[in-house]
C-alpha cells in the first residue's frame, strides 16, 4: 500500500484538547499539593508579598498561583508546538481554465469539507462552484477573488487560498501569498506552461515559496511529461523532481506510477465524476506479474521505458532544493475524474513547509510558537454579505494564539481593537472561530481600523514587512452620474478599499472624479459591475492613454525642483503622494534623460506609510 498520513492521534500531527488537559492539570495540581505542603520552598516574588501581608498562608497561595502559571505556560507551549505542526497552509496559482477551482474543490472532498463539488460551467439547477462567492464569478466561471478555505485532513489542518485566477489580479495574487507557506502550480497538461502561468509564477517567485506542481488534465489529449518537466525548467528554472508518472493521456489515461514507493496505482471511473470523489483505484508493485495483463501492451512498453528514463533524474527528493524554491515535486493526474489528487494531497502534506519563523522590519524574526499573538492583515473584502454591507479583513495568524475577543493592536496607529467576532471564511459562508494557530487565516469584521498589510499584536510592538503595490498599466477615471454621487463615494470607499484596483486622483483640485489604476481591463469591469451590483451606480470609464506610472521618492519638492515635466501627467496616490504617468517606456527614458539627476530614481512600486 502506499504511504498513507498519520491519523490525528499519532505523531506531531496529534490534535490536543486543551479541555481535557487543563482539567487533569487542575486535578493533580491539590494532590501535589498534600503531598509536600511542607517541603515546598518560598520563593523571593512570594516572600515579598508576604512580607506586606504578613501571613504564611500567604506565601503559600502566592506560591500556588506561581506553579499554577508555570504549569500553564508550559501547557501552552506544547499546545502551540503540536498545533503548528500540524498546519499546512498553501496557495493555488495557475492560467484560467486549467482547473483550478475544480482542483480546490476536489481537495475539499477529501477533507470532508463539502459532499459535492460544484461545476464551473454548469446547468442551471446545478450548483455554483463553492470558493467562487461572488456572481461575477459564477457567472464567468472563473475566480476573481481570493478566498481562504480550511478543512482537516488526516490529523493536519490546510488553509487553502485560492487565488485570482487572471494575471490582470496579479497584485491581488501577491497579496495573497505574502500569507502562505506553500504555493500550487497547476498545469493544463494539453497546453504545458502558459502566459498567465508564467506571470503569476514570477509573483510566487518574489516570496520565495516552495513550489509544487500539479499537471492537471491527463484525462484529455495532453503534452509528453517530460515536455512538460523540460518546460517547467526552461521556463522557470525549476528542477522537477515527477513524484507520480502518467500512464496514457486522454481516453487511455489509466493511471501513475508513484515513484517512491514504485507502486502503481490503476483508476477506474465511477459514478458522476464531476459531483463526488468518481474513481476507484487498484495498488499493483512494479514487478508484480499480474499487472502486465491489466495494462495496453504500448501503455506497458512506454511505462517501461519511462522508468529507465526517469532514474536518470535520480531517485531521492532533494526536501533543501524543495524549501528553497528550486526543486519543484511533480504530480501528473485529472482533477475532474479525482486521479491523483488523493495521491497529491497525501505526499504534500508530508513534504509541504509549515509554518516558519517571520521576518520583521527591525530584522528579528517572530517564531510561530512565541507565546504573544501576531497577525498580518493581508487581504480586505467588501460585501461578502449584500444583506449587511460590511467590510471584512483576512488576518494570517504569524504566532501565538488567537482566541475570540481578544484584544490586539495595531501597529500601525496604536489603536487597540477587541475582535468580537472573528470567522472562518468558506467562500461567502462564515463559523465562527473560537481560537487560531499560525498558518491559520481569520476574517475579522473591518471597523475602519485595519488596512491592507497591517500588524497585529498583543505583546511588544513590532511590524512585518509592508505589501507593495506594484506599478499599474491602465488609467482611466470613473464617473457617475450627478443624482448617484452619494452612493458612488460610498461604492468608492468600500470596493476601492479592498486594494483589488489602485486609485489615483488628479492634482487640479476641482476635478474630484478618482482614476482607476489598473494591471488589467477585467480589474475595471469588476469594478463597474460591483458598483452596479452592490451599490445601484451606473458608472463611466474615461481611458486615459498612458501605460507607465512611477512614485517620486523624493516627494513634491523634489517634483517642483524640476519645473515642467513634458509628456508626463502627475497624480497623487490615496496618500497624497506625488505619482507621475508615461505613455510609455520610452518617455520615461526620455524624462530621467532631462531631469533625472533633480528627481531621482523613480519607484515601479509603492509601500504604504508606516503610519
Amino acid at each position: 500500500m502506499l504511504p498513507l498520513c498519520r491519523a490525528v492521534g499519532e505523531g506531531e500531527g496529534a490534535a490536543v484538547n486543551t479541555e481535557v488537559v487543563q482539567a487533569v492539570a487542575e486535578e493533580q495540581q491539590p494532590q501535589q499539593q498534600e503531598q509536600q505542603p511542607a517541603e515546598l520552598a518560598p520563593s523571593p516574588v512570594a516572600e515579598a508579598l508576604a512580607e506586606e501581608v504578613g501571613t504564611a498562608a500567604t506565601v503559600r497561595a502566592v506560591q500556588q498561583q506561581q506553579q499554577a502559571e508555570q504549569a500553564a505556560a508550559a501547557l501552552t507551549a506544547e499546545v502551540l508546538e503540536r498545533e503548528v505542526g500540524r498546519r499546512r497552509n498553501f496557495a493555488i496559482i495557475s492560467h484560467p481554465d486549467a482547473g483550478k477551482t475544480t482542483m480546490t474543490e476536489k481537495l475539499l472532498l477529501y477533507g470532508g469539507a463539502i459532499h459535492e463539488a460544484g461545476e464551473v460551467k454548469a446547468r442551471k439547477s446545478s450548483r455554483s462552484a463553492t470558493s467562487d462567492w461572488m456572481e461575477l464569478e459564477k457567472q464567468r466561471g472563473i475566480s476573481i477573488t481570493s478566498t481562504a478555505l480550511t478543512f482537516e485532513y488526516c490529523g493536519c489542518q490546510l488553509n487553502l487560498l485560492d487565488t485570482p485566477g487572471h494575471q490582470d489580479f496579479s497584485e491581488d495574487t501577491y497579496r495573497t501569498l505574502a500569507a502562505a507557506d506553500n504555493a500550487v502550480l497547476l498545469v493544463d497538461g494539453a497546453k504545458g506552461i502558459e502566459p498567465q502561468t508564467r506571470k503569476l509564477f514570477a509573483v510566487a517567485r518574489l516570496r520565495g515559496l516552495p513550489v509544487f506542481t500539479f499537471v492537471n488534465k491527463m484525462d484529455r489529449p495532453a503534452l509528453n511529461g517530460f515536455e512538460i518537466i523540460e518546460q517547467l525548467e526552461k521556463e522557470f528554472g525549476l528542477q522537477s523532481y515527477p513524484v507520480n508518472w502518467p500512464i496514457g493521456s486522454g481516453d487511455r489515461f489509466v493511471g501513475v506510477y508513484h515513484r517512491p514507493t514504485q507502486k502503481v496505482v490503476l483508476y477506474e471511473k465511477r459514478g458522476q465524476a464531476g459531483r463526488a470523489k468518481g474513481a476507484t483505484k487498484s495498488e499493483y508493485d512494479l514487478s508484480d506479474p499480474e499487472l502486465q495483463g491489466l495494462i495496453e501492451p504500448d501503455l506497458w512498453e512506454q511505462l517501461q521505458e519511462d522508468v529507465e528514463l526517469l532514474e536518470v533524474l535520480g531517485d531521492d527528493l532533494d526536501m533543501e532544493g524543495v524549501m528553497g524554491g528550486k526543486v519543484t515535486p511533480v504530480f501528473f493526474g485529472s482533477a475532474m475524474n479525482n486521479f491523483g489528487v488523493e495521491l497529491f494531497l497525501q505526499t504534500f502534506i508530508q513534504q509541504a513547509a509549515k509554518p516558519g519563523p517571520a521576518a520583521t522590519r527591525s530584522g528579528v524574526a517572530v517564531a510561530p510558537t512565541s507565546p504573544n499573538f501576531t497577525g498580518l492583515v493581508f487581504k480586505l473584502q467588501a460585501n461578502m454579505d449584500p444583506k449587511h454591507r460590511d467590510k471584512v479583513a483576512f488576518v494570517r495568524v504569524v504566532s501565538g494564539k488567537f482566541e475570540k475577543g481578544m484584544k490586539v493592536r495595531v501597529a500601525r496607529s496604536g489603536r487597540t481593537v477587541t475582535l468580537a467576532a472573528p470567522q472562518r471564511m468558506f467562500a461567502n459562508e462564515r463559523q465562527t472561530v473560537q481560537e487560531g494557530f499560525a498558518g491559520d487565516v481569520i476574517g475579522l469584521t473591518n471597523p475602519g481600523a485595519f488596512a491592507i498589510g497591517d500588524t497585529l499584536v498583543t505583546g511588544p510592538t513590532l511590524a512585518f514587512p509592508p505589501i507593495p503595490t506594484f506599478s499599474p498599466e491602465l488609467f482611466a477615471y470613473l464617473r457617475c452620474p450627478p443624482n448617484q454621487k452619494k452612493p458612488f463615494l460610498k461604492g468608492v470607499e468600500g470596493l476601492l478599499g479592498e486594494g483589488a484596483v489602485q486609485v489615483l486622483y488628479s492634482t487640479d483640485e476641482y476635478i474630484t472624479d478618482p482614476v482607476l489604476a489598473a494591471v488589467g481591463q477585467l480589474q475595471f469591469e469588476v469594478v463597474q459591475y460591483r458598483m452596479k451590483d452592490e451599490y445601484g451606480v451606473d458608472t463611466t470609464l474615461e481611458p486615459l492613454s498612458y501605460n507607465v506610472a512611477r512614485w517620486v521618492p523624493g516627494g513634491w519638492g523634489v517634483l517642483e525642483g524640476c519645473g515642467r515635466l513634458f509628456n508626463t501627467q502627475v497624480m497623487k496616490d490615496v496618500y497624497g503622494r506625488p505619482v507621475l504617468l508615461f505613455r510609455n517606456e520610452f518617455a520615461l527614458q526620455q524624462v530621467l534623460g532631462e531631469h533625472g539627476d533633480k528627481l531621482g530614481e523613480l519607484s515601479p512600486y509603492a509601500l504604504p506609510p508606516d503610519s
